[in-house]
């Protein structure tokens, strides 16, 4: 069994207006030295059925085809069997 750590991120250039609503009510709270706030996702996979090479592939396959919308976000995988 591998456990597996993904971790979504909009790409650069893409509007991230939830993080930049946390940004706005973090200066609000006096967090003044917040310059920018960007809001992710991050997913927890437990895998099975193979080694570490294939299951990293598959996991990235997944991310393409429906963890990840790969036009506008980027993705990192950590793969520990």
């Amino acid at each position: 069994m591998a456990d597996a750590k993904v971790f979504i991120t909009l790409k650069e250039g893409i509007l991230d207006p939830q993080g930049k609503t946390l940004l706005r009510a973090l200066r609000e709270l006096g967090y003044d030295e917040v310059e920018d706030l960007r809001v992710g996702k991050y997913m927890e996979v437990k895998l099975t059925g193979g080694d570490a090479g294939t299951l990293e592939s598959r996991l990235g396959e997944m991310c393409e085809r429906l963890l990840a919308n790969p036009i506008i976000e980027d993705y990192r995988m950590e793969v520990d069997v």
